[in-house]
């Protein structure tokens, strides 16, 4: 026993270590709303929407929450938010109708897109600023669905179908957490897809014109692909894997370098499984979360460790200007997640 106790010592004591890095806080709700969008501003101001046509702001880093149902949108599911402050926001449910709403004056919701074509579907959004922004949905006729803002998401237009990425046959993309596009800097733009194959599609000059790599993520399946990224300079952290089959932990987290030359690394350590959402935190330290679990890498997603609150989320978000770290999931569930660097 005395030849053990060094060894054992020595495995405890990195793990509560690593267990003091991080804490949840759980915010009560009074709402049994499904959150997959989040929209983390700052320190005070976040936004959240999800099912049952629900929204929520808090104004005080996320210690407490004021929640609606938008009226006549009671069966809709609001996977897509951006905010801008505490009035101003955009929101779209996912489905038909296509609406997208936004709020300007901190009361009036205004619908400033409509769709009723039934195969339209609204997976993200995403602003390089406060006035030109991006928003993206499932394909039709081959090609992905591409709105552009320059007012600040006042109004909308579709790009020409020759400017929209196009995409294979049972290639598409998931509204699972908003994440699987993203807006980078130098009017660079990044779409993650699955399906029948799994891509990145990537533009330099605002979604006017595209190419894209093929992913090793997990894909073949329409439950399959690329469901979340997130970058840090030259390096972005991919994750997805299988929907239905969460406990999936092969070819579900990549490691993928774009300093003008594209190639994807496996890490040594995996997610546990699958993960619909990605989110830096700090610099190289990055949090994955999906409905079975939660995992966190400090060296960029070459090591992943599983997170000791072992809740489900749909989506976890840091603030853009600011230290506040949001995750949310099913039945109204709201953490602020502490991390000490």
């Amino acid at each position: 026993m005395k030849r053990l106790l060094p060894f054992i010592i020595a495995c405890i004591l990195p793990a509560i270590a690593f267990s003091q890095k991080i804490s949840w806080v759980h915010i009560h709700t009074n709402t049994t709303a499904s959150f997959r969008a989040l929209s983390v501003v700052d320190d005070s101001i976040a936004w959240v929407s999800g099912t049952e046509g629900t929204i929520g702001k808090t104004t005080d880093g996320g210690k407490t929450w004021r929640f609606i149902q938008l009226p006549g949108c009671e069966k809709m599911d609001f996977r897509t938010i951006y905010a801008f402050d505490s009035v101003n926001v955009i929101i779209a449910n996912a489905g038909s109708p296509t609406i997208i709403w936004r709020m300007k004056d901190g009361h009036n919701w205004n619908a400033v897109y409509h769709n009723n074509d039934s195969t339209c579907f609204i997976d993200g959004i995403d602003m390089w600023n406060d006035k030109d922004g991006i928003v993206y949905g499932d394909p039709k006729q081959g090609h992905l669905l591409i709105l552009h803002t320059t007012d600040g998401g006042l109004s909308w237009q579709q790009h020409a179908a020759e400017n929209e990425p196009t995409i294979d046959s049972g290639e598409a993309s998931f509204a699972a957490s908003g994440t699987g596009i993203r807006c980078l800097p130098n009017n660079k733009l990044m779409i993650a897809t699955g399906g029948a194959e799994s891509r990145l599609y990537m533009s330099e000059n605002n979604g006017n014109n595209w190419h894209f790599i093929r992913s090793p993520i997990l894909k073949g399946k329409s439950s399959e692909g690329i469901f979340s990224f997130a970058c840090q300079h030259d390096t972005c952290l991919v994750v997805g894997g299988d929907y239905k089959n969460e406990n999936e932990s092969k070819w579900n987290a990549y490691i993928f370098y774009n300093p003008g030359y594209y190639t994807w690394r496996a890490p040594l350590n995996s997610t546990r499984g699958y993960r619909e959402c990605v989110e830096f935190i700090a610099t190289n330290t990055a949090i994955a979360v999906g409905p079975a679990g939660a995992d966190i890498t400090y060296n960029t997603g070459n090591n992943w460790k599983p997170l000791w609150d072992d809740k489900g989320y749909h989506v976890i978000r840091k603030s853009r200007k600011g230290d506040l770290i949001i995750a949310a999931g099913r039945n109204g569930q709201i953490r602020i997640v502490q991390f000490k660097k």
